[in-house]
């Protein structure tokens, strides 16, 4: 059972990604997402990060919360 605490930081973390808060600012303020797509078929995620997010916001799991956060923080 993943312990790990559903936070932005974490998830970050989990796809890969630099998960210091500077970091994580710098990757919003230079990905956007447009109303039409969903975040998981966003142009800039590899593909493992893609299923990990899919099937992570499928399953209603742990980091469903903080990937809608993600979601909205990325739109125009």
């Amino acid at each position: 059972m993943d312990r790990t605490l559903p936070e932005l930081t974490n998830l970050f973390a989990q796809i890969g990604l630099a998960n210091h808060p500077q970091a994580i600012a710098q990757f919003i303020s230079q990905h956007r997402i447009s109303a039409n797509i969903h975040i998981t078929q966003a142009s800039f995620w590899n593909e493992a990060q893609r299923h990990f997010l899919q099937e992570a916001h499928e399953q209603d799991a742990q980091w469903t919360e903080i990937i809608d956060q993600l979601d909205a923080q990325l739109r125009d």
